[in-house]
């Protein structure tokens, strides 16, 4: 009973926050930064409760859990992130998304129980969570770049566009999040590696290669940011390219291996 409340308490938290930050899109007037922070700090604990109490405390990576772990994840990590730089605006696309997973684990999904896992894989899963949802926040300010270059090319001084950081503010942080999450996959690669047994083993060789190839993609970007100046559409471009593979690397295979084939895997 407790899930099931906390669950709705976050889902109604999440949407909420979400609505206060989107007041521009619906009638011009500034967000409510303020009081929509508050909610979805609410939201993250109730989510982490959630987390806590359908898992047993563990860390539960099947499909439909990982999802919404990410998602908390990513979320927690946009909190943190506007304690320094006026990110809220990202709540509008990240807190809903992250309701509907949520929603999905709780309400639709079939219960799962947490499968026993070394530490040195706890750790390997840690460092690659956390990879995911810093760049999953970068994917998500790229495309808040696109939105922004584009208004601003067509003249379109909307409400909703003054409500939104600096373009230049949001390109600087964009970059930021990349080097840190490139960092962050580079360890990912690394742990794996290391404690991951047979990592180019049938069920983890698409896995391990397209993890490889989004790597390429960021380590690409970086490179071109600072030897040749990269920018706009190119950096927007690769920033979503390399997070599609990343998040068929992640959820892709896991997909196919544990819905399709019915063989779990970290």
């Amino acid at each position: 009973m407790f899930v099931t409340i906390a669950s709705l308490f976050a889902i109604a938290l999440y949407l909420a926050a979400a609505g206060a930050l989107g007041r521009p899109l619906l009638n011009g007037r500034a967000p409510l930064t303020r009081p929509a922070m508050g909610m979805a700090t609410l939201a993250v604990l109730a989510h982490a409760a959630v987390l806590l109490g359908m898992h047993r405390g563990a860390l539960d990576l099947h499909f439909f859990a990982a999802l919404s772990l990410v998602a908390w994840v990513v979320s927690t990590l946009t909190l943190l992130v506007n304690l320094s730089r006026p990110v809220a605006g990202l709540g509008v696309i990240i807190f809903p998304l992250t309701a509907i997973l949520l929603a999905i684990d709780k309400f639709i999904a079939p219960p799962t129980a947490p499968t026993p896992i070394d530490w040195q894989i706890k750790l390997h899963v840690t460092v690659a969570l956390l990879a995911f949802g810093v760049l999953s926040i970068a994917a998500a300010l790229a495309i808040l770049l696109a939105v922004q270059e584009r208004a601003l090319r067509r003249s379109q001084f909307g409400h909703w566009l003054r409500a939104l950081p600096p373009l230049t503010l949001t390109e600087g942080l964009l970059f930021r999040l990349i080097h840190a999450g490139f960092t962050l996959l580079t360890l990912t690669l690394v742990t794996g590696t290391l404690f991951v047994s047979n990592v180019f083993g049938q069920h983890l060789v698409q896995k391990t290669i397209l993890s490889i190839i989004a790597w390429l993609v960021f380590g690409a970007l970086l490179w071109g940011r600072w030897r040749h100046g990269w920018r706009g559409t190119r950096a927007v471009n690769l920033t979503l390219f390399g997070m599609a593979v990343l998040v068929l690397a992640f959820f892709g295979t896991k997909f196919v291996l544990e819905m399709i084939l019915h063989h779990p895997v970290v």
